[in-house]
């Protein structure tokens, strides 16, 4: 790319469109619209043809600056959730009625306490196991159990959300068990 004095010309890291005003050496001298003079080497500006608002559209892609940028940013995150095609997932279905055979004798709170102490059963054997994914069914209701859980939940190294609405509608939480990567 030639640069020239007169080119009008954008920085690739800031938000700085200019005129070059003079070149010495590798530095160029550019000056804004509001009278401003910056100076920039050759690598970091590219040299605007027409006027537009999308620099984007005329980005050098073999720039070697713009490449080392693009690198880091694709350099990709390990985290800390592992996942795996074939991986296993516990369904737990905490309506009532497929805990125990018969809810005689037994009021909201007793109910309430063996989902809970369920619930509580099957997280631990989860994580206890390596198993990276838990599907609590508890309804809809008046979310009394969701809130119970999502407090017994937030005391767990686990993420939780609401668990896919086409598989589970909306009475399930889908809970992710982080792995020790050691």
């Amino acid at each position: 790319m030639c640069l020239e004095i007169g080119n009008k010309v954008a920085v690739l890291d800031a938000d700085i469109r200019g005129f070059v005003i003079k070149k010495e050496g590798n530095s160029f001298f550019i000056k804004d619209d509001e009278g401003m003079e910056y100076c920039f080497l050759a690598s970091e500006l590219v040299k605007i043809e027409v006027d537009q608002n999308q620099l984007s559209r005329y980005i050098d892609i073999n720039n070697p600056l713009l490449k080392a940028k693009i690198d880091q940013r694709t350099k990709s995150k390990k985290s800390p959730f592992v996942k795996d095609k074939n991986e296993v997932v516990m369904e737990v279905d905490l309506h009532i009625e497929k805990i125990v055979k018969s809810v005689k004798g037994m009021d909201k709170y007793d109910i309430l306490s063996k989902q809970i102490q369920l619930a509580k059963q099957k997280l631990e054997y989860c994580i206890s196991k390596g198993i990276s994914k838990l599907v609590l069914i508890h309804g809809v209701g008046e979310g009394v159990l969701k809130s119970e859980l999502q407090y017994l939940l937030n005391n767990y190294n686990v993420r939780y959300y609401d668990a896919s609405y086409q598989k589970y509608g909306q009475g399930a939480t889908e809970v992710y068990m982080y792995k020790n990567v050691n």
